[in-house]
């Protein structure tokens, strides 16, 4: 059935000021925080256990890779959630304000904590201060990894796959094709199994032009095409939609960081089997076809890996433990997403949930927190275990503490300026609406954050 012509819809009543404490109360998804505390968690460990309980790492590691299950659930949650606020909106000029406001505040302030740590010789800028204007043009779309950056901390590598996706799901809203996600996951699977091996890593910096160039033209070509997708109307938005997504695809596929083009397609194959469930869990799309191409995709992804990963020369042995950890966090990663979808409706303890609102301030804010722990020459030595276990308590208490000081200063209050800025300008220019995307009153708020970087 179509949809009515937005001129023949009624005008949308004013929308009521907020108070910031009642922006996220009732409206949360509180499996999908329970999710992210885990995942947070998970990577934590990760980065922690190079420092104390290295003989647990040791162990746990001979299994299973506790980082990359950890991004590898942020990214599902991200393509459940993300996809599904936009359509809620159903503007994305909105959208993109949201994603301003929602990212850049504790970003800027994570990569400022970086920079005078560096100063106060308590930390190193990762090679960043070699070429600062390089440095600069590649963080400032938060695309490091696919831009010639050194991810400043570590762990923003996993924002640039998560910018690449806003841009691709604004290029499909706009079009019209976004609830296409079976085939998405499905393709992006394909592709990495198919030609994800043959794909080269960084070979736009390698072989056409230097770190900066790249990164400035890259910069503009985006920031011009979003800014098409959201000031202007028509043909037009949907060309600088497109534009932008080429651009964040061509990256991602020839100018890679660290990871693996197999490895980034593989990403964006699990953010779009997040969107397909989200799909069937709002009965647009049949569970048990959406289960079975949910399998389909994993196992491609976790043959992309086990296939390309042999191009790297290992060692018999050393290949059994990478083929363990690959197919263990993949495999766990979905499982435990679909136990949080089977208990979605479950009430979660507010304890439980807490470390998911605050996961992104854990996520980007505990390698700092480390690199300040890693000076001091006395947590060099070697210590009895309990003394670790203690250890590891301790600084995850002060890495909570931290966080819940940003979210609460930071982090929550930059959403619900961004809020008030979405409403301003849709007072002030008019609600920016994408034809035939009006938002269904029915869907659940998804307010607040659920990936990394997500809300």
């Amino acid at each position: 059935m179509s949809q009515p012509s937005p001129a023949s819809l009624p005008p949308p009543a004013p929308r009521p000021a907020k108070p910031p404490a009642a922006a996220g109360a009732p409206s949360r998804l509180a499996w999908l925080d329970l999710l992210r505390g885990i995942a947070a968690l998970f990577v934590v460990f990760d980065h922690l256990s190079y420092y104390v309980l290295q003989h647990v790492r040791a162990e746990v590691y001979n299994w299973f890779d506790a980082g990359n299950y950890g991004v590898f659930v942020f990214f599902i949650i991200s393509g459940y959630i993300v996809p599904a606020s936009l359509e809620r909106k159903g503007s994305v000029r909105t959208f993109w304000v949201s994603r301003l406001f929602r990212l850049y505040p504790l970003y800027l302030l994570a990569v400022g904590i970086a920079v005078a740590l560096y100063f106060a010789h308590f930390g190193g800028l990762r090679g960043e201060g070699t070429d600062p204007e390089a440095s600069v043009l590649s963080q400032l779309l938060m695309m490091s990894n696919v831009l010639g950056g050194q991810n400043l901390p570590n762990v923003v590598w996993s924002l640039s796959y998560e910018m690449i996706f806003y841009l691709l799901i604004t290029a499909l809203f706009i079009a019209r094709v976004h609830k296409r996600s079976s085939s998405y996951a499905l393709g992006f699977a394909v592709a990495a199994v198919a030609i994800g091996g043959l794909l080269p890593q960084a070979y736009f910096i390698h072989n056409l032009a230097t770190p900066r160039l790249i990164a400035l033209m890259a910069d503009l070509a985006v920031l011009a095409g979003l800014a098409f997708a959201v000031v202007l109307r028509g043909m037009s938005r949907l060309v600088g939609a497109a534009a932008a997504a080429v651009v964040a695809i061509t990256l991602l596929a020839f100018n890679g960081g660290w990871i693996w083009p197999w490895e980034a397609l593989s990403i964006l194959a699990l953010m779009f089997t997040g969107t397909m469930f989200y799909r069937a869990e709002q009965g647009q799309y049949p569970w048990p076809r959406a289960i079975a191409i949910g399998v389909g995709v994993f196992a491609l992804t976790i043959t992309a890996g086990l296939w390309h990963s042999r191009a790297w020369g290992m060692s018999a042995h050393a290949e059994l433990l990478w083929d363990r950890r690959w197919v263990s966090a993949f495999a766990l990663a979905g499982l435990t997403f679909g136990a949080g979808l089977a208990f979605r409706h479950v009430r979660w303890p507010r304890a439980l949930t807490w470390l998911g609102l605050i996961s992104y301030s854990v996520y980007l804010l505990h390698p700092l927190v480390i690199e300040s722990y890693h000076h001091f020459t006395w947590t060099r030595h070697h210590h009895p275990f309990w003394l670790q276990v203690l250890l590891a308590a301790a600084f995850l208490a002060v890495v909570i503490a931290v966080s819940s000081v940003t979210y609460l200063l930071v982090e929550r209050p930059m959403q619900n300026v961004g809020r008030r800025v979405g409403w301003w300008l849709d007072a002030r220019f008019g609600p920016d609406r994408v034809p035939d995307h009006v938002p269904a009153s029915a869907e659940p708020a998804l307010a607040g954050s659920s990936g990394p970087a997500s809300d």
